[in-house]
């Protein structure tokens, strides 16, 4: 079993409990002492076990704030055994609350409203139990997702060029390896020229790093080369140690920065932002990874095609205003729940670029669901991706990007 880690140097007590820990009970309070109102006779000690249970919530806000801190990370136990069920529970006791009192309320018009609520909460944890286990299938199922990007601008020299495109792997050491070993197979079978990974290579915690660099070192054989950019995750796990850690193994981290690959005397850039998240996390040390478009695109000459990385998609509408060709992105998961055919997804409500391919004039973007899920295994309608981008020119010069058929990886 792994043990917890400690990293003196990324110590930062400014990462806050109460305040975390009273966003997290008001969250689980409501839904669960709605559910207590309907279930209490039948636990032990009634309304005293409904608050006691509730109780629990400040040990996993407590693990994981403390390994926030950078004063021990979770072990490998610790985030089976006591964050995983927690993720679990703030996804279902909420709409366990809903159905409870969608089932009371019809019961009550029928002069039954206790018995209503307890239906409504059983079936609602009958069907709740259905979809986690088809989403944990669904989690386990890894697909390659071909795509061409026709882009105005491409020089000749550059068509049929393919970027391999992984994110949001969100690796600790509770990830199968198993898994993990699929992607790198998936990635290598493709024989891409270069792969980038937007985005959340680990976690939570800065060691997670350690377990991202040797699980995808094959993947240094690609020919141009392995790039990552910072995700919302790499900085909350405290980036200057995720940083270091993947650029000491030999991955290219691009930070507001640009490199040029040449072919034949034409040239093509390839652009990393920083990320948003970095804005407003308390730690001093993550401004560095906060996005500056200006510095991002300082060394790309005007005129010149431009492929951006970027984790969050917000940031997509800043970089096409300034002629990036082709934007790739991750963050959103989909929320792990989408209708493919709707081109709806969890995601969908709460954000304006949640999913899929977008373009505004010539300026293209493309969301990558994740290539791994986050919290909890659970993906229904939008499996863990490999995407392959193919370069081509644009003969009519239409920017478009036309997606292939998607297949399974090898199991």
């Amino acid at each position: 079993m792994d043990r917890p880690t400690r990293d003196p140097a990324a110590y930062d007590p400014s990462v806050p409990f109460w305040p975390i820990a009273a966003g997290v009970l008001l969250w689980f309070g409501a839904p669960w002492l709605t559910i207590g109102a309907w279930l209490h006779p039948w636990l032990p000690g009634g309304w005293l076990g409904v608050v006691a249970l509730l109780l629990l919530v400040p040990v996993p806000v407590w693990t994981m704030v403390r390994g926030l801190r950078g004063v021990r990370a979770p072990s490998k136990a610790a985030r089976l055994f006591i964050m995983r069920p927690f993720w679990y529970a703030a996804l279902i006791v909420p709409v366990l609350a809903c159905v409870t009192l969608a089932g009371g309320a019809i019961g009550w018009a029928l002069g039954a409203a206790g018995a209503g609520g307890r239906l409504g909460l059983g079936i609602g944890a009958l069907a709740l139990t259905t979809m986690l286990i088809a989403g944990y299938f669904g989690a386990q199922r890894l697909v390659v997702r071909p795509l061409e990007a026709h882009l105005p601008r491409l020089p000749p020299a550059f068509d049929g060029l393919r970027i391999v495109q992984i994110s949001d792997l969100h690796v600790g050491p509770h990830t199968s390896t198993r898994f993990l070993a699929r992607v790198v197979d998936a990635v290598t079978a493709v024989r891409g020229d270069l792969v980038v990974v937007t985005g959340d290579q680990v976690d939570d915690y800065p060691s997670d790093a350690q377990l991202f660099a040797r699980a995808f070192a094959p993947l240094q054989d690609a020919p141009l080369g392995v790039y990552a950019i910072a995700g919302n995750h790499d900085i909350f796990g405290g980036w200057p140690t995720v940083h270091r850690t993947l650029a000491d193994a030999g991955f290219r981290v691009l930070v507001n920065d640009a490199v040029s690959i040449v072919r034949d005397g034409a040239r093509l850039w390839l652009a990393g932002t920083g990320d948003p998240a970095a804005m407003h996390w308390p730690r001093a040390d993550a401004r560095a990874a906060a996005p500056n478009i200006d510095a991002t695109l300082a060394r790309v000459a005007a005129g010149e095609p431009v492929i951006a990385l970027a984790h969050n998609p917000a940031l997509w509408p800043l970089l096409a205003a300034r002629g990036v060709d082709l934007t790739l992105s991750g963050h959103t998961h989909y929320g792990q729940f989408a209708v493919p055919r709707r081109n709806w997804s969890l995601a969908s409500p709460f954000l304006a670029l949640a999913m899929g391919i977008h373009r505004r004039g010539r300026a293209l973007l493309y969301i990558n669901p994740g290539t791994n899920h986050w919290g909890i295994p659970f993906r229904l309608g939008t499996p863990p991706e490999v995407t392959v981008v193919t370069l081509r020119g644009a003969a009519n010069g239409e920017a478009r990007i036309a997606p292939g058929t998607t297949r399974d990886a090898a199991a």
